[in-house]
């Protein structure tokens, strides 16, 4: 005997929010609970058996508040919302507008990260790519500048991709940089706007360089990121972490699993977690394939290359 439709009320934004782009939430949804999920106007339908609604549910509840809260719902966090509801967890509700500047966390990990880059001088963050840990880091420095509570917002990485020595590289130091750091500089832009990062960057409040430019300097009232940690020497991670003046924080990101370097034991990030993870101030967080929200391909490769590696004991 066929259970009937259960219905969920919900506001015109949720609804519409649950739906998606051409129902393409609700085809996410329904693939992964094995449900039907229709939209006839206040609310969704939902027929299915009583342990696939029940997930559902729960899936759609996560994605209804977080429009009824003025977040903009993205198939990532649809796909989030899915797997927080298999394994249920609690996922954090994005607060505020859609807007630029609002960012919020979209699994349990990144929530505990956010919450450690308020409350400690210095954090490193730990995992693949798609996890976000550079753009909440840069989120988090952004907000700190715009709220007046740092003059200062710094973005430094290692140039060691291509090989290249910025010597060689044509043209003046901003088009020797700028490649490098064109993944920085579009999160900046998605979190702040092109006319206010220009502005702030005349201004000097906000510097992307590569770790060589900081040698010698002190960095007082400043957020300070370093990012593609792992491609960092040990002599360079000392050296860049040493920097911090008065009033200054620190975010440190990586992928330990993805070293560039020539030698892959000389990098410093690891080094530098194991000798100051436990310190006064200074705190770890470790983010894992469940925490990708790019594509969902993404969070599949990860995953095979992981037990690739574990299978190679590596």
């Amino acid at each position: 005997m066929s259970r009937p439709p259960e219905f969920l009320t919900l506001s015109d934004a949720a609804a519409r929010a649950v739906a998606g782009p051409g129902s393409r939430h609700t085809a996410l949804i329904e693939d992964a609970f094995k449900v039907l999920v229709e939209t006839p106007g206040g609310g969704v339908s939902l027929s299915g058996d009583t342990r696939a609604r029940s997930l559902a549910k729960r899936a759609i509840a996560t994605l209804a508040a977080q429009a009824d809260a003025g977040g903009e719902v993205s198939e990532a966090d649809v796909r989030v919302a899915i797997g927080q509801s298999r394994s249920g967890e609690t996922g954090p509700v994005a607060p505020g507008s859609p807007r630029r500047g609002a960012v919020s966390p979209k699994t349990a990990t990144q929530a505990q990260y956010m919450e450690m880059l308020g409350r400690h001088d210095l954090v490193f963050g730990l995992g693949p790519a798609g996890t976000g840990k550079t753009f909440l880091a840069v989120a988090h420095g952004a907000g700190m500048l715009m709220r007046g509570e740092i003059d200062r917002l710094i973005v430094t990485r290692p140039a060691v991709e291509a090989g290249e020595k910025l010597g060689f590289l044509p043209g003046d130091l901003t088009e020797k940089v700028d490649p490098y750091m064109a993944p920085v500089w579009e999160s900046l832009i998605q979190i702040m706007g092109g006319e206010q990062l220009r502005k702030r960057r005349e201004k000097g409040e906000i510097e992307v360089a590569p770790i060589a430019f900081m040698r010698g300097r002190t960095l007082a009232h400043a957020f300070i990121i370093v990012d593609e940690a792992q491609n960092t020497s040990r002599l360079q991670m000392k050296m860049v972490l040493t920097r911090m003046g008065e009033g200054s924080r620190m975010a440190v990101t990586g992928d330990p699993s993805q070293i560039d370097l020539v030698n892959a034991a000389d990098s410093g990030l690891a080094h530098a977690v194991a000798i100051l993870e436990g310190v006064e101030g200074v705190a770890v967080t470790r983010f894992t394939a469940a925490d990708v929200v790019r594509h969902p391909m993404v969070a599949r490769i990860v995953k095979a290359y992981d037990e690739d590696a574990a299978k190679r004991g590596r």
